[in-house]
């Protein structure tokens, strides 16, 4: 099959499952940008059940051959920032780093977003990864049997993606201003998932601003919580290092200007 033949198997395959999102997908135009976009919306929306084998192989491939266009970065070649050589702040996607572990920064269900084309970084994770995902998701938290708390987190394989893990925590949702339970929420996110890099023997790691979107922590607040416990982290377990990924470069800015304001207060350890 050659992509769009691919493509199209994909949708045929998802429609005859979900016959209710037929009429809708008529309306979609049958170039190849168009069709892929339906198909990861109807990705988006797949419920966590088993997959043929066939469709498994022609999805494997289809997500293997867009992952080698869009690149892969490997954390080790990023420059680190100035007085910490194990700490990186980059702005790109996350879902393109070659690293032991990415954080997704996931809902309370911990099965992905089921928003079609939403935005946010659990859709895109879970877009690009695989239904799998949703999958090996729902039997960790059938077998939990209730929603994810803020500040713990969960691992699981990253299948399509280039690293090895992915690493799942539920940030805290701001309404109105951010009280000390919130910063304490937020600070846990990264903990956790940094302890449970280590038992899984992960020494690089890869953030995104966890609660700065639709959880609308604010950016220099959420910024000066992450880096401050990252760096406590890191001065603690020597053999890790952690890239934060800053999706635009306001992003970006703000993590510099806190780390900068923070370098200047607490002098962090330079190895």
């Amino acid at each position: 099959m050659n992509r769009i033949e691919k493509i199209q198997y994909l949708n045929q395959i998802l429609l005859e499952e979900m016959p209710e999102y037929q009429e809708t997908a008529a309306w979609f135009p049958r170039d190849e940008a168009s069709q892929r976009r339906l198909l990861r919306s109807l990705m988006n929306v797949r419920p966590p059940i088993p997959a043929s084998q066939k469709f498994l192989t022609v999805q494997d491939a289809l997500l293997s051959e867009e992952r080698e266009e869009r690149g892969v970065v490997d954390v080790e070649t990023l420059p680190a920032i100035a007085k910490n050589p194990r700490l990186v702040l980059w702005q790109g996607d996350i879902t393109t780093l070659k690293a032991d572990a990415i954080v997704n920064a996931a809902n309370p269900a911990l099965r992905g977003c089921f928003c079609p084309l939403h935005s946010c970084i659990d859709n895109l994770i879970h877009s690009r990864s695989g239904i799998q995902l949703r999958l090996c998701c729902d039997e960790i938290m059938t077998a939990q049997g209730y929603d994810e708390p803020p500040g713990q987190a969960k691992i699981t394989p990253a299948f399509h993606l280039p690293s090895r893990y992915i690493l799942h925590t539920v940030g805290p949702v701001i309404h109105g201003r951010v009280t000390s339970k919130d910063k304490e929420l937020l600070a846990s996110c990264y903990r956790s998932c940094l302890e449970l890099a280590l038992s899984h023997d992960c020494r690089t790691v890869a953030f995104p601003s966890i609660s700065t979107g639709v959880y609308h922590y604010p950016l220099m607040q959420a910024a000066h919580v992450a880096l401050k416990a990252i760096t406590d982290f890191l001065r603690l377990h020597p053999q890790l290092s952690v890239t934060m990924v800053c999706h635009s470069p306001q992003t970006l800015h703000a993590y510099q200007v806190v780390w900068n304001m923070l370098y200047q207060e607490t002098k962090p350890h330079e190895d």
